[in-house]
């Protein structure tokens, strides 16, 4: 296990996302397997199946939604069909339409290049029944086949590119000679056609289809008799939906109604490789597996999704027969148990590295709830094996615990377990229920408004938390202090003595429901999520938010921490799990080498204005953020070049730089000025719009001006990002500083005018001396 670090966390950053690449309709593959094309809404995605990193994204590829999609064989042409009747072929690199083809009559359903690369030909099914045959080179339809009665749902080549085989509704296969274009064979398969493809079998090329019933099947292509057929998920309700051929993995990719991508070994049809394309609303999350690698994932379906957290590979677990609603590890990660609103819950085992069909065996049920089990908890610290348990809550009102006895002898999916004990615990719908630490106690929050803390041992009332304005959505037990937090609909949390059951303190800043709470650094913090689509970090002592994280769209549901403490990952109904990392340490790294860098510029500025080189002064002061210090060097060499150079007795003293008929005083500076980069003058132009608004810098900032306007192309200052707002920042105090300038000018004519009048007097009165003499 990671040790923890009790140094306070302040600052989380976006490490990764696990989200939907995949709405429904068709996937397909390149021709080296290494990428995958899937629809999501009117968009095709491009996604690297080694990283799951999302390489490219077409969008708006249709005005309609697209329903059909291929890849050709040089991986470098993809065809999408949509619903408004049109075939369109794209350039992957670079994402723009090559052809658009229209002549169906209705929604296109499946597209198909033919597989060799020499020979441009695409073809397309519709729900007009028809199949059309593309010339790339023409742009023309060169032929239309007939012969199904229903929509057409696959399409496929022959190893030899000399047949066409369509499969249809109508639950037939059709073969047609692409040269005479005739048919030639037709083989019923009795199950409504979803998808089809040829295949390589045990070295013979079969035919590979599938449909309403759920499951993989081989046909033999000259006497369309059923080689292999897969045995169907118990509890799975979806159909196969398409079909991808990977010629290079030998390995069938069936994509499901309910946008999941199967990967299937040819000759055993075994699954190998799951990809979950939508994840719909993301409800609840844990980590499992003795390393944490994993992360169980339930969303508002059937099925509970394993996420390879690295590789975001995915295996997708069936059993309950209704939508799962909680996920609970146990603490040796060997376990989990899960609630459904099946009225069950359920005990898995996890071995994320054993062989696909073993790595989440069910082990047994939970049998007895009347309604929805809405939570589950289990062991927070080892215990043996004779000692495990479940506690449930319902929608019932009701809380069970389960004694699951020896894991090891817990069969498998028929193994019920009895439960302990059973009582009415609240009064409204179970939300949440924690075991403390110790095993020993635990606690349930309700929509009364309450929480509630029991003995494990017989499930006798310790006490009750009252406090809370509405309803309680997570209670969570303190890892060190005996202390238990709850989350509210009334927006706030709220941390409770379990001695004397009095709330200590109360946490409020959410805009919403607070819906899930963790403790993290040793008890000493809180994490928490909330339907404003929000993850807050708290600090227990300062009862103080220091740090709001923002990656969601809708409310999360969703909250785990892993051991370590390094990744906190957040599940949202927006259908995106967001990996969270600790970045406390790197920022506080960073900060201390900005700050030892910054002292050294200091000192070097420091330098700079002994040596009297202004120019480079400036240079760094902006560098260093500094306003105020670079307006006193502007201001103090001014002052200096009005100060008689001649007055030196020491020639070598004389700062030739200087210079009294330059804007600012100074040569280099006003050259300087003239010839700022685009960012740099916006950063001057910014600090000269602060300084004016300060009549005593007036001076200053008018011979900035006048430098950069002179200087620099008016398209220039146009294009600055922050334009318009310097502009509006300008020009009230400019015109204010215009006004007053001309009353001074005024005034000064009012003085000239005395001194010449005084003067003229002055000479009236020597002449009159004169005269006197």
């Amino acid at each position: 296990m990671a040790s923890q670090s009790l140094e306070l966390k302040t600052s989380f950053k976006v490490d990764g996302t696990i989200e939907s690449i995949f709405t429904g309709g068709k996937a397909s593959l390149s021709a080296d397997s290494s990428q995958l094309f899937t629809m999501f809404g009117d968009d095709v995605v491009v996604t690297d199946l080694d990283s799951g990193v999302q390489k490219l994204r077409i969008q708006g590829a249709h005005e309609a939604p697209v329903l059909a999609m291929d890849v050709d064989s040089t991986s470098t042409l993809v065809s999408t069909g949509s619903a408004d009747s049109t075939v369109k072929v794209w350039d992957v690199d670079r994402g723009y339409c090559t052809h658009n083809f229209k002549g169906h009559g209705g929604i296109v359903s499946v597209v198909k290049f033919h597989p060799n690369p020499k020979n441009l030909l695409l073809v397309s099914g519709s729900d007009d029944c028809k199949i059309c045959l593309w010339d790339l080179n023409s742009r023309l339809c060169i032929a239309a086949l007939t012969s199904h009665v229903s929509v057409i749902r696959g399409l496929d080549f022959s190893p030899d590119g000399e047949f066409l085989f369509s499969g249809s509704r109508d639950k037939v296969i059709n073969k047609w000679n692409l040269k005479a274009l005739e048919l030639t064979k037709t083989i019923p398969i009795f199950e409504s056609i979803e998808a089809l493809s040829i295949v390589n079998h045990n070295n013979t090329h079969v035919i590979c289809t599938g449909g309403d019933k759920g499951i993989v099947r081989l046909w033999d292509m000259e006497t369309g008799e059923l080689i292999l057929a897969q045995e169907k998920d118990i509890n799975s309700h979806h159909q196969i939906s398409g079909m991808i051929w990977s010629e290079s993995t030998q390995t069938i990719v069936a994509v499901t109604s309910d946008q999941n991508i199967l990967f299937y070994d040819v000759n055993s049809l075994k699954r190998t490789r799951q990809i979950a394309g939508y994840n719909e609303e993301v409800l609840d999350i844990c980590f499992v597996g003795e390393t944490e690698s994993h992360l169980a994932v339930v969303t508002n379906t059937e099925q509970i999704r394993i996420y390879d957290i690295e590789k975001r590979d995915c295996d997708i677990v069936f059993g309950h027969s209704d939508i799962v609603l909680c996920v609970v590890p146990f603490s040796n990660g060997k376990l989990m148990a899960s609630g459904s609103k099946d009225h069950t819950a359920m005990l898995w085992s996890v071995n994320p590295t054993a062989d696909p069909d073993m790595r989440y065996v069910h082990l047994g049920t939970c049998i007895g709830h009347t309604d929805s089990v809405t939570a589950v908890a289990a062991p927070c610290s080892n215990m043996s094996s004779a000692g495990q348990f479940i506690i449930t809550g319902s929608q019932d009102r009701t809380i069970k615990m389960w004694e699951i006895g020896d894991i090891a002898k817990c069969g498998n999916s028929e193994t019920k377990f009895k439960a302990k004990y059973t009582f009415q615990a609240h009064d409204k719908d179970i939300q949440s229920i924690a075991v403390a630490p110790n095993n020993k106690l635990f606690v349930s929050g309700a929509l009364d408004r309450t929480a509630k803390m029991w003995s494990v041992a017989d499930g006798a009332l310790v006490g009750t938390f009252k406090g809370h304005k509405r309803g309680i959505w997570c209670v969570k037990f303190s890892p060190i202090d005996q202390i238990v937090a709850t989350a509210s609909t009334d927006k706030s949390i709220k941390l409770w003595n379990i001695n004397d059951f009095t709330c200590i303190r109360t946490f409020e800043g959410h805009l919403n429901t607070v819906l899930n709470v963790s403790f993290l650094t040793a008890g000493m913090q809180l994490v928490s999520t909330g339907s404003d689509g929000l993850v807050k970090l708290w600090t227990i002592k300062d009862n103080e938010c220091v740090a709001t994280l923002d990656n969601h769209n809708d409310r999360i549901w969703g909250l785990a921490v892993d051991r370590s403490e390094q990744h906190v990952l957040s599940g949202s109904s927006d259908s995106t799990i967001t990996i969270w990392k600790d970045v406390t340490a790197e920022e506080k790294k960073e900060e201390a080498q900005k700050s030892v860098e910054r002292i050294i510029k200091e000192q070097d500025l420091s330098l700079l204005l002994l040596r009297k080189d202004y120019k480079s002064a400036v240079l760094l002061a902006m560098q260093l953020d500094q306003p105020y210090r670079i307006l006193t060097i502007l201001s103090d060499v001014r002052k200096a070049a009005t100060v008689s150079l001649t007055e030196s007795t020491d020639a070598e003293r004389v700062d030739t730089d200087l210079d009294v008929t330059s804007v600012t005083g100074s040569k280099s500076l006003d050259a300087l000025i003239q010839n700022l980069p685009s960012e740099t003058l916006e950063q001057l132009l910014l600090y000269i719009r602060d300084w004016n608004t300060h009549s005593k810098h007036v001076q200053v900032t008018q011979a900035l001006l006048y430098l950069i306007l002179k200087g620099y192309n008016p398209s220039v200052l146009i294009e600055l990002p922050k334009a318009k707002e310097i502009l509006e920042g300008l020009l009230p105090y400019n015109e204010r500083h215009f006004v007053h300038a001309n009353e001074l000018l005024k005034k000064s004519h009012v003085l000239e005018y005395t001194l010449k009048y005084m003067d003229s007097l002055m000479n009236s009165v020597d002449s009159n001396m004169i005269l006197d003499e």
